[in-house]
């Protein structure tokens, strides 16, 4: 097996992985298990949760007012070993790229952005715990795992040898504005997940039976409140956390505009079977998204659709991704450090 095609079976693996990472992270904030160790990298002071609980009589004793609880203490772990794993694997990656740099066909760029955002990653990871799930660095660590599965993705799909069409130059300066959008969009999930707003509107279409529900924009999106407040269970008042979730569907709303209007044109003015397929999995993936939000919404934020929903977020993600992969011209391909032959 050539060096180049290990990179592929690491970058495939790491992708794979870091979709796990991310919805173990998301099932993990919905559990209320986000200080379930709340200490890093360590948990109470031991390598292992059950390390932890054959020790919980002392940290109980140290720790009154926050004792062991083993189940969350389990979850927050598995995430950790798990993102500590992807860690690895884009070190190795980023050094096979610096090894076999020599090679055309070998990402050189991208695999050492992507070692720079996994330490980014590592250290939001730490501020997560250590600032006590402030919801600004939530969000960010939110961001850059997505950001970390997005370049993973770029780089497991293979660019399409063609030049594109000039008809097809709008639709990749739109898919570019949806991808933004849908960034946008995801950091207010972050946002409305770490302010515990999304039980704040437990109806749909309306919010607290009305369209226009008592909101408090002014405390609903400050970003910084100072270090030593504990937000696990949030720290805003009501009226705030429905100004943050009517935000949060206001923006749905536009992003499914986008997603729709750049999904019709990718079928209808696409002049590759790529483009046109990857169209219409930008739209299936925003259908089932919308229907998970839906659905969350009506049964009462369930954890398994709560879990799915950033699962499907995760997945438009990739779909807007490998859109805008497809309309990237071969000329353009020196983004993920790939050279023509």
């Amino acid at each position: 097996m050539t060096r180049l095609s290990v990179f592929r079976v690491l970058a495939i693996s790491a992708f794979a992985l870091c979709f796990i990472v991310v919805v173990l992270g998301a099932y993990v904030r919905l559990n209320a298990a986000g200080l379930g160790c709340p200490d890093w990298p360590t948990c109470y002071g031991h390598l292992t949760a059950a390390g932890a609980l054959e020790n919980s009589a002392e940290i109980n004793a140290t720790h009154p007012d926050r004792p062991v609880d083993y189940g969350k203490a389990v979850r927050e772990m598995v995430h950790r070993y798990a993102a500590g794993t992807l860690g690895l694997l884009i070190v190795v990656m980023a050094a096979l790229a610096i090894l076999n740099r020599s090679e055309p066909r070998q990402p050189v760029l991208l695999p050492l952005v992507l070692l720079g955002v996994v330490v980014v990653q590592g250290a939001l990871g730490m501020l997560t715990v250590t600032w006590l799930l402030k919801p600004l660095i939530v969000t960010l660590h939110l961001l850059g795992g997505m950001t970390t599965l997005a370049l993973l993705w770029w780089l497991v799909l293979r660019p399409e040898h063609r030049e594109l069409h000039r008809d097809e130059l709008p639709l990749r300066r739109l898919a570019i504005v949806a991808l933004v959008i849908l960034g946008i969009q995801i950091a207010l999930g972050g946002w409305t997940s770490s302010n515990y707003a999304a039980v704040a509107c437990p109806d749909f279409p309306t919010c607290q039976g009305s369209f226009l529900p008592h909101t408090d924009f002014k405390d609903a999106f400050v970003l910084w409140r100072g270090l030593g407040i504990d937000y696990e269970g949030g720290v805003l008042d009501h009226p705030a956390r429905v100004a943050i979730h009517v935000v949060h569907r206001i923006g749905a709303l536009l992003t499914a505009i986008v997603f729709i209007l750049l999904a019709g044109l990718c079928v209808a003015r696409g002049r590759s079977p790529r483009v046109r397929r990857a169209g219409m999995g930008a739209a299936a993936m925003l259908a089932l998204q919308l229907v998970i939000g839906v659905g969350m919404v009506w049964k009462g934020f369930p954890l398994p659709l709560a879990t799915a929903h950033n699962a499907g977020a995760a997945l438009l993600l990739l779909s807007a991704v490998g859109l805008i992969r497809a309309l990237t011209p071969l000329s353009a391909t020196w983004f993920a450090g790939e050279r023509r032959t």
